[in-house]
């Protein structure tokens, strides 16, 4: 499966198209379209790396070996001086809560 297939199945996971994609990274929509058609093993390292922040997933996702769905992480880093003690605690119950909603 080479990067255009990836990349439309991609969007199509997101509910996004060529041209919505090509306007909100800032290249010209036949780019887009083109590495669709061709689903050439290589493209452009900037626009992959546009392409791939766009749509939440690492440059990573569209090489050879990936064939897996792409998995979204979140990372967070909380200083106590940037938050009250009160605001940390629901920051924590909110993860809390995200994980409950997983198991269920």
């Amino acid at each position: 499966m080479g990067i255009g297939s990836k990349l439309n199945e991609l969007m199509k996971k997101r509910g996004t198209n060529a041209n919505e994609l090509a306007q909100k990274i800032g290249v010209p929509p036949t780019t887009i379209y083109s590495m669709i058609k061709r689903d050439n093993k290589k493209a452009d390292i900037d626009v992959l790396l546009k392409i791939a922040r766009e749509l939440g997933v690492s440059a990573e996702y569209f090489s050879e070996e990936t064939t897996s769905s792409p998995i979204p992480t979140l990372a967070a880093h909380f200083e106590g001086e940037d938050f009250t003690p009160e605001e940390l605690e629901e920051i924590y119950n909110f993860a809390e809560f995200v994980r409950a909603k997983r198991k269920s």
